[in-house]
């Protein structure tokens, strides 16, 4: 998927977290032909597809401008501190605009694919003040300046090349795992129904 929009969602579950949200995706009780990429709540925000696969959020179908084929699906959470939550996800949301060079003409709601009330703790009653909020929020917040949305970012080098950059985390590192495998020589194979990451180099597997 080559995504042009992000839509935000409610889960309509107060009871749940972004983390119990990712595991009802792989559950084996969970029969519904359904999908999302971020889930955030008032701790974390977790990804459950990459960015660039299609997830069935929208309800409107698989034709090539369906939200399902072109939009990011974000839900936000319910249950515990639900401002915080909001919080996260305005910054998580500002950030991701930022990324891509968007400003919130390209956020959509569900509602907007297929008229679904979601989310729905933004609907008023109809009156959709709290999306109109949610959107001034995240306007505010992509408009604040590179301090207000700064990531630490780390120079990486693997056997002399520069690679892609990484970002610093708690300390940490990180930088995609295609980019060193692909660096290093190696292949990198990706099974979707697993979810494993494989890479093989000319001595096995790393």
């Amino acid at each position: 998927m080559s995504a042009t929009t992000i839509t935000i969602h409610n889960t309509g579950n107060p009871k749940s977290s972004a983390a119990g949200e990712r595991a009802w995706l792989t559950n084996p009780s969970n029969a519904r032909q359904a999908s999302f990429h971020i889930a955030v709540d008032e701790k974390e925000a977790v990804e459950c597809l990459p960015l660039t696969e299609n997830a069935w959020h929208s309800g409107d179908g698989s034709g090539p401008r369906s939200g399902n084929r072109t939009s990011i699906g974000v839900e936000i959470c319910e249950s515990g501190d639900y401002a915080k939550t909001l919080d996260n996800a305005v910054a998580l949301v500002a950030q991701m605009l930022k990324e891509r060079g968007w400003g919130v003409d390209r956020l959509r709601r569900h509602y907007d694919w297929s008229g679904k009330i979601c989310p729905r703790l933004m609907y008023d009653g109809g009156k959709w003040t709290g999306w109109a909020e949610f959107k001034a929020l995240v306007d505010s917040k992509l408009n604040a300046g590179d301090d207000d949305l700064h990531v630490d970012k780390a120079s990486v080098v693997i056997n002399g090349v520069a690679a892609k950059d990484g970002v610093i985390i708690d300390g940490a590192v990180y930088v995609p795992l295609r980019e060193v495998a692909e660096k290093l020589g190696a292949v990198i194979a990706w099974d979707n129904v697993s979810k494993t990451a494989k890479v093989d180099t000319k001595g096995g597997v790393m």
